[in-house]
């Protein structure tokens, strides 16, 4: 996905969801609700409840590839957190059983959106590998969420936009950070 995309991809109406967190505090921004101290310091509760709200909007999001969320967040892992990847570490990641991990792979399967191969350095294991109709599923729910975000983020000051887009890069490094790539 082109970087211009993927900005605006995530600058859904953050004003109302993030409040000012990520704005650098203007004085004459509203309350910010403790997110910053005179320091420039950022409140990380006040940061994590940003998030969680955004989250709970952003999940919402209408799409026209209706999956379940496991479904979706094992696509997503072999899609941006590195394909092929073993039963084993799926079961890590996903916080799912292995009888759940391997049913649900067995439908992914099925449906055409991931692949079972040999491990080629051990006989015994198999890796999951994403089929180019699983990267499509990512493709076309991102484009349903930009296309909803787009008319909020022109409801958006110019100054606003900005603000979020000068998150990006530090929202982006933190997500490396939590997936331990950086």
């Amino acid at each position: 996905m082109p970087n211009n995309e993927l900005h605006t991809a995530l600058r859904g109406d953050l004003n109302d969801v993030l409040g000012d967190v990520l704005d650098g505090g203007k004085a004459d921004a509203p309350d910010d609700g403790g997110a910053h101290d005179p320091d420039g310091d950022l409140d990380v509760e006040a940061f994590t409840a940003a998030i969680e709200n955004f989250n709970r909007f952003y999940i919402r999001l209408p799409v026209l590839e209706k999956l379940p969320f496991t479904t979706l967040s094992v696509l997503d892992t072999l899609a941006f957190g590195g394909s092929p990847r073993r039963l084993t570490d799926l079961t890590k990641t996903e916080q799912v059983s292995q009888p759940g991990i391997t049913q649900l792979v067995t439908r992914l399967e099925r449906d055409g959106l991931v692949e079972r191969r040999p491990d080629p350095s051990d006989g015994r294991a198999v890796l999951v590998h994403i089929t180019e109709a699983g990267r499509a599923v990512g493709r076309s729910r991102r484009a349903d969420r930009s296309r909803h975000l787009r008319p909020l983020v022109e409801r958006l000051t110019p100054e606003q936009r900005q603000a979020i887009t000068d998150a990006l890069p530090a929202l982006a490094r933190l997500a490396e950070l939590g997936r331990g790539q950086g």
